[in-house]
């Protein structure tokens, strides 16, 4: 199927869309949603128009991933998966089959707050099972890894570099060291393969669109541009790129990138014990963790790219950071003025520990929080890694994304992909069921947030982009899902509605226990990126 200027009209459908929240058909001309509304006024209205019966299937706008490292998602795909590995000894046992002489071994995923022993392998232990390999094994925060003694040989500086270990995991400069050494061995064909892996299995997903969060520390120009290039084929996924680097305008200009954005790192994780804090940590006392960017730095970033006409970001998570970062901002509002910052559309990743009051002020400049809701669904809770981390009490404290939302800070939802995997409806459901009580989104919020809010977050501002309406542009995917829901709009009763007379679109159900949809078809400005029943042979 392409884009020619034909008219497709959907019936018998449930169409998610504003403007018509009963809506059962939809006519697509060209990359245009030009109607939507009844089956019998659609085919008056579309009478040469191509029918496409969707028995009784769900319409809605393609989903948004607002941060994601394309690269080392397919290579996570493709290779070694660590994240199902549940001691050392499962670690090692995996790493001995994998390892073959004359190959680097990149795999990711180990997460050792999930292990009952939580010992991590030594470097010794490491080269038994590898021999001579070089491996590189990101933690699942891909804020370090354990690294075999024949890939340190490939990065011999990381010996002298901040977050060295002679036997432990590489944490801060090694460790970006480390991964560059790592990244370089990637052959460009295990690249493309990678890539053309990730944006495939992204489109699988009911994904239209990715934000890809590049930088000097996690990939490289090469990787970005090569991304940027596949992205040019209409049959897969958009790309909208971001490079986090200070200083790089002219390169953001010459790959027409929206911003300086991303991963430029003021902090590191919580699992590595690398999250900037202003207490030290619960079960590591003596680090309150790491900050690589003071104020004045991140001031003259923001200074610097909204005088380019640029986005400026940052991976931001610790409550040192994000006080950092709210003291940056306020430098460059007295440079520039609040009115220019608003004009940008700035924004932060991640975002973890910030209060109320931060999250105002950060409103006030229109800056953009891209949040990752499966972070918390993974982490989160009075059990689970962040309450190991910081102690249950502040760990109850992070991932606000209700108060992100109250306060006017517009949000975006991303996966972080390969830290939480590619599952839209399922991070949609983990903004929604937060493990701590009133701290969630609603239904409808969290879905806006996954769609309309990728887009916004990206400087589209048109205000139909990333919904079906009329004269929007045609990103949309087909799911099976069951009966469709709108959840009651008074706050102290858990209800939910079936009503269409509620003028609000319905959704699939959230809760823990419902099946979340399947895709079936997605579709990138008209043209289908993903069809189920070609993959399957039944069309």
């Amino acid at each position: 199927m392409n884009s020619e200027e034909r008219t497709l009209l959907l019936t018998g459908g449930r169409v998610h869309s504003p403007s018509s929240p009963d809506a059962t058909a939809m006519a697509v001309t060209g990359d245009t949603v030009v109607w939507v509304g009844q089956d019998g006024p659609g085919r008056a209205l579309h009478p040469d128009a191509e029918e496409v019966a969707l028995d009784g299937a769900f319409v809605a706008p393609a989903f948004v991933d607002a941060h994601v490292h394309a690269t080392a998602t397919g290579l996570h795909l493709a290779g070694l998966d660590l994240s199902a590995a549940r001691s050392g000894a499962e670690l090692l046992a995996a790493v001995r089959s994998a390892a073959k002489p004359g190959e680097v071994l990149l795999a990711h995923g180990w997460d050792s707050s999930a292990w009952q022993d939580t010992r991590v392998p030594s470097r010794a232990e490491l080269d038994e099972a590898a021999g001579d390999v070089p491996v590189y094994l990101s933690r699942v925060d891909v804020h370090s890894a354990l690294v075999s003694t024949a890939m340190v040989e490939l990065a011999p500086a990381a010996r002298s570099a901040a977050g060295w270990s002679a036997d432990g995991p590489l944490t801060r400069q090694a460790h970006h060291l480390v991964r560059a050494a790592a990244r370089a061995a990637i052959t460009p064909g295990q690249r493309h393969d990678a890539q053309v892996a990730f944006l495939r299995t992204a489109a699988a997903r009911g994904i239209a669109t990715v934000h890809e969060c590049a930088g000097p520390d996690i990939s490289g120009v090469d990787d970005l541009t090569a991304l940027l290039d596949l992205a040019k084929d209409p049959d897969l996924p958009a790309v909208v790129g971001y490079w986090g680097e200070t200083g790089a305008v002219d390169l953001a200009n010459r790959l027409g990138l929206p911003g300086l954005a991303g991963d430029l790192f003021v902090d590191g994780a919580l699992g590595s014990h690398t999250a900037a804090l202003c207490a030290p940590y619960t079960d590591q006392p003596h680090t309150s963790g790491a900050r690589y960017l003071d104020a004045q730095a991140i001031a003259d970033h923001v200074v610097g790219c909204t005088e380019a006409g640029l986005q400026a970001g940052f991976h931001v998570i610790g409550d040192a950071a994000v006080g950092e970062v709210v003291q940056g901002f306020q430098l460059a509002e007295r440079a520039v003025g609040s009115r220019a910052l608003a004009a940008r559309r700035h924004r932060l990743e991640h975002v973890e520990m910030i209060d109320a009051e931060q999250a105002r002020i950060l409103a006030s400049w229109g800056v953009v929080a891209s949040v990752q809701p499966l972070f918390d669904a993974a982490w989160g809770g009075r059990s689970g890694m962040y309450a190991e981390r910081l102690g249950a009490e502040r760990a109850a404290g992070l991932n606000p994304f209700a108060t992100l939302a109250a306060q006017g800070m517009p949000l975006a939802l991303g996966s972080d992909a390969p830290v939480t995997p590619l599952n839209p409806w399922a991070s949609v459901r983990a903004a929604v069921h937060h493990g701590t009580p009133g701290a969630g989104l609603s239904p409808r919020a969290a879905f806006t947030a996954h769609t309309r809010g990728g887009h916004r977050a990206a400087g589209v501002a048109d205000g139909i982009t990333g919904s079906l309406v009329p004269g929007a542009p045609a990103h949309y995917t087909i799911w099976k899902a069951a009966d469709l829901v709108v959840a009651g709009s008074d706050k102290r009763v858990q209800r939910w509605s079936t009503d269409p007379r509620s003028g609000v679109p319905g959704l699939p159900a959230l809760e823990p226990s419902a099946q979340l949809p399947r895709c079936l078809r997605t579709v990138r400005a008209g043209r289908v990126i993903y069809d189920e029943l070609a993959v399957s042979g039944r069309a």
